[in-house]
């Protein structure tokens, strides 16, 4: 760059733009200050979790598969209760919308049966709750049935599996006395004992 004019115009004209420049370099360094300053103040990001969502709306009944479902954040402790971290291949109970939480109630249950082939479940209602009171899931049982009028007994289940112990709130019965018991038969005990549980006194007895 050429400056024309006397030497002391030439120095001043100079002087100028070197001010310039300098404001301008201390207006950035300023604004630099001023947003490390907002940064170091800011307060650190809430804390999230991943929740397993629908990626779009889904019918009841549908088997989930890996692109029906996705990993959302939210905030840590908003999660609904009963969020699940798998369902990959399980069967929607109810409809789900895109977005929407996968939780224990949308996911069918395990079936009674699941991981015992060749059993049928059926219900027997036993008389005596304080029997039923004895027995876990998993236990195994003989079904007597008596007849009081004859003062017989007839085995009419042996080794049962027991499924399952439903409250009376689960299976209320109007006049039933006794409690339900789930039990895991074999095909042709079913009706033996289904006839025994109308017609006999129904017992148990706790076998190996």
């Amino acid at each position: 760059m050429v400056f024309l004019g006397s030497p002391a115009a030439r120095v001043r004209g100079l002087r100028r733009r070197v001010l310039a420049h300098r404001r301008l370099l201390a207006f950035g360094c300023a604004a630099a200050a001023a947003a490390a300053a907002v940064t170091a103040t800011a307060p650190p990001p809430a804390p999230s979790e991943r929740v397993l969502v629908a990626t779009r709306d889904l019918p009841s009944g549908t088997v989930l598969a890996p692109g029906d479902l996705t990993r959302a954040a939210w905030p840590a402790g908003a999660a609904p209760d009963g969020a699940v971290r798998l369902a990959v291949g399980r069967t929607l109970a109810a409809p789900v919308r895109r977005g929407e939480p996968m939780t224990d109630l949308r996911l069918t249950t395990p079936g009674l049966l699941q991981g015992y082939p060749g059993l049928v479940a059926v219900p027997v209602r036993v008389p005596d709750p304080a029997v039923v009171a004895l027995l876990r899931v998993g236990d195994r049982v003989d079904l007597l049935a008596a007849d009081p009028e004859t003062a017989t007994a007839e085995v009419v289940a042996r080794s049962a599996e027991v499924l399952a112990l439903p409250s009376e709130v689960e299976s209320p019965a109007q006049g039933a006395t006794g409690r339900l018991v789930v039990l895991g038969l074999a095909a042709d005990e079913v009706a033996p004992v289904s006839v025994a549980a109308v017609r006999d006194f129904i017992t148990l007895t706790f076998s190996g």
